[in-house]
C-alpha cells in the first residue's frame, strides 16, 4: 500500500438539456468504481462533477416549455441526481455551471488568458435577424443542410448526415423565432490563441493521455492550431465576459471550468483553500471523458489551465461509446434507454456489474441483453451470490448462525484468495475492470469447487464440527470476494457487511488479522437475499417500453 494521496477525479458534465441514458452511465460508473477503489485503499479521493447548464439549446427548450432557463436547469439537476443515486453513483461535490463560484472562476481564467496576451478580437460574419434585431446563435437558424440537402436542420450540424458547418453555410436559412430569412452581418468575437500553447501541448499530450489519443492528437499538433472562438452574442444563456459588454462565454469555456468551481465548492464546505488543494504538487487530478470530446479536454482545457497558472490533470482517461446488441443505440429499436427507465424494469446493480465486466480501455463496449442476462445469472448470481447464500443459510439453519475457526485446507484457500489482492488492485488502478471481474470469478470457481468437494450437506451427519468450520471457510472467501467487488457493487457489499455486522470492508481487510475478529466465532444476522436473477421477460418489456 502506497502512502496516502489526495486525488480529484471528474466525469464530463451532463448537459442540462436531456436525461441521463445508459450510454452516459458508462462514464459515470467507471469513474465511480475507480474513486470508490481509491477510497478503499485509504486515499483522500474526491469525485467532483456538475450540471452543464449554458448555451442555446437550454434557451430554446425553456422557451418551448414556457419556463425560465433557471427553472429548466433546476429541474434537470434534480432529475440527474435522482438517476445517479439509483445507480449508486456517489459524488463528493456535484454543483452547477450556473453558479456564483463558476462565474467567478470563469472570470479568473479569462482575465489570466487576456492578461497573458492570449485573447484576440476579430470580426466574424454571422446570421442576423432584422425582424428580431439580434444575432442568431447556431440553433436559432434553421434551413437546408449544405451537405445532404435535408430540410429543417439547425445552424451547427445536420441530424440526418452528421455534417457540421457554420449557420451562414445553410441553404434557405430562416430565423427559428419569426421564420424571416436572416442577413449576414459582422460582429466582433473574442478568440483564444491556442497556437501560443502548441509547444507545451506537444509535450503534455503524449505524457498525459492514452497512446491512441496521443497519436490522433499528433495529426493536429503537427499543424498550426486554429484560434478558438470563445464568445457568443446576446441573447445567450450564460455568463457575460468581463470587460466585453454584450459578449458571453461560449458554453465550452465555462463547462470544464465547472471542474474547478465544483472542487472549490467542496473546499469551502470543508474549510480548505482551493488553490492549496488543486495546485498542490501532491494532488493528483484525473478526467474521465468520452472520445467525442477529446479535442476540448486535451488541447483547449490544458492550455486554459496553463494560461491561468493552474495545475493540469495528471491523466485524461478516454473511453469508447456504448452499443446495444451490436448496434448504435436506437429509439426505434428500443435500445436508446433512459437510466430511470432501465431502473423501472431491471436492477441497477446488475448493470454496474455488467459494465465492469466489459470495461478495459478506450474501445467501444457492447450491451448485449442476452449476454447481460447470462453473465449476471451465471456469474454474479450462480457463482458468487449463491456461494454466500448457501453458506450463510446452512450455518443459520444448522448452527444457529454461529461461525467457528477455519479448517487447515480452508486457510490455504483463503491465503490464495488473499494473494490475489494486489493483482486485483493493480487492475482497478489501471481501469481494467473487466480483468478484475475475471479474477473474482476465478475465486468463485475455486470456492464453489471446494464447497462441492467437501459436500457439507452430507458431512454434517457424521462430523458437525468440521462442517461448521468448512462453512466458515466458505463465508470467509465470500467476504473477501465481496471486498474485491465493493468498488463495483457497493450496495451489495453493504448487505454482506450487515450479515456479519462488519463496520466497513476496506482493502486492508484482506489480511487475516483484520477479518478474524469479525468473521470467526461470531453470530450472523438473519440472511437476506443479496440479488435476484435477471428476468428475461423484464428485458423484453424494457425494450418495448423504450420504443415508445
Amino acid at each position: 500500500m502506497s502512502e496516502k494521496k489526495r486525488i480529484i477525479a471528474t466525469s464530463a458534465l451532463p448537459y442540462a438539456n436531456g436525461s441521463i441514458h445508459i450510454g452516459h452511465l458508462v462514464e459515470y460508473l467507471q469513474t465511480d468504481y475507480w474513486v470508490r477503489f481509491q477510497k478503499m485503499r485509504g486515499h483522500d479521493a474526491l469525485y467532483v462533477c456538475a450540471d452543464d447548464t449554458h448555451g442555446t439549446p437550454i434557451m430554446i427548450r425553456a422557451r418551448k416549455e414556457g419556463i425560465t432557463p433557471e427553472e429548466l436547469i433546476a429541474n434537470s439537476q434534480k432529475e440527474h441526481l435522482e438517476d445517479f443515486e439509483k445507480f449508486q453513483i456517489e459524488f463528493d461535490s456535484y454543483h452547477s455551471t450556473h453558479s456564483p463560484e463558476n462565474e467567478k472562476m470563469s472570470h479568473r481564467v479569462f482575465q489570466a488568458m487576456e492578461a497573458g496576451g492570449h485573447i484576440e478580437v476579430k470580426s466574424v460574419e454571422q446570421s442576423y435577424c432584422e425582424h428580431d434585431k439580434m444575432f442568431l446563435p447556431d440553433r436559432f437558424v434553421i434551413g437546408t443542410c449544405p451537405s445532404c440537402g435535408a430540410d429543417g436542420q439547425y445552424g451547427d450540424s445536420c441530424d440526418k448526415c452528421g455534417a457540421t458547418y457554420a449557420p451562414t453555410d445553410l441553404k434557405d436559412p430562416k430565423c427559428s423565432i419569426c421564420s424571416s430569412p436572416p442577413i449576414k452581418k459582422a460582429s466582433e468575437h473574442l478568440f483564444f490563441k491556442l497556437n501560443d500553447f502548441k509547444e507545451f501541448l506537444r509535450e503534455w499530450v503524449p505524457a498525459h493521455t492514452q497512446n491512441e489519443v496521443a497519436n490522433k492528437l499528433k495529426e493536429w499538433l503537427d499543424d498550426e492550431l486554429r484560434d478558438w472562438d470563445i464568445s457568443r452574442d446576446a441573447p445567450y444563456f450564460g455568463f457575460e465576459i468581463p470587460g466585453h459588454p454584450g459578449k458571453y462565454f461560449y458554453v465550452w469555456v465555462d463547462a470544464p471550468i465547472g471542474y474547478l468551481s465544483s472542487t472549490q465548492k467542496w473546499c469551502e464546505q470543508n474549510n480548505l483553500d482551493f488553490d492549496d488543494v488543486w495546485n498542490d504538487e501532491a494532488t493528483e487530478i484525473y478526467h474521465f471523458i468520452g472520445k467525442d470530446i477529446v479535442y476540448f479536454h486535451t488541447l483547449f482545457w490544458p492550455a486554459m489551465l496553463k494560461a491561468t497558472g493552474l495545475k493540469t490533470p495528471n491523466r485524461v482517461f478516454v473511453h469508447g461509446f456504448l452499443t446495444v446488441n451490436g448496434e448504435k443505440m436506437s429509439k426505434s429499436k428500443g435500445t436508446f434507454i433512459a437510466a430511470r427507465q432501465f431502473e423501472q424494469y431491471l436492477d441497477p446493480t446488475h448493470l454496474r456489474y455488467y459494465f465492469a465486466c466489459k470495461l478495459n480501455g478506450i474501445g467501444d463496449i457492447d450491451l448485449s441483453f442476452d449476454d447481460f442476462s447470462n453473465r449476471v445469472n451465471s456469474d454474479l448470481i450462480g457463482k458468487i451470490t449463491n456461494l454466500g447464500s448457501r453458506g450463510a443459510q446452512m450455518i443459520n439453519k444448522k448452527f444457529d448462525g454461529k461461525t467457528t475457526q477455519m479448517t487447515p485446507e480452508g486457510k490455504e484457500l483463503v491465503a490464495w484468495v488473499q494473494s490475489r489482492s494486489e493483482v486485483i488492485a493493480e487492475l482497478y488502478q489501471g481501469l481494467n475492470f473487466a480483468k478484475a471481474m475475471v479474477e473474482v470469478r476465478e475465486i468463485a470457481d475455486k470456492a464453489n469447487q471446494y464447497f462441492d468437494e467437501k459436500a457439507p450437506w452430507k458431512l454434517i451427519k457424521e462430523d458437525p464440527e468440521t462442517t461448521q468450520a468448512i462453512l466458515t471457510d466458505i463465508l470467509t472467501v465470500f467476504t473477501l470476494m465481496s471486498l474485491y467487488l465493493k468498488p463495483v457493487l457497493p450496495v451489495y457489499a453493504e448487505q454482506v457487511e450487515a450479515l456479519f455486522d462488519y463496520p466497513s470492508l476496506e482493502w486492508s481487510d484482506v489480511t487475516l488479522e483484520r477479518i478474524e475478529g469479525q468473521l470467526f466465532n461470531t453470530t450472523l444476522q438473519p440472511f437476506k437475499h443479496l440479488s435476484q436473477r435477471v428476468d428475461v421477460k423484464k428485458v423484453e418489456e424494457l425494450v418495448e417500453a423504450s420504443k415508445a
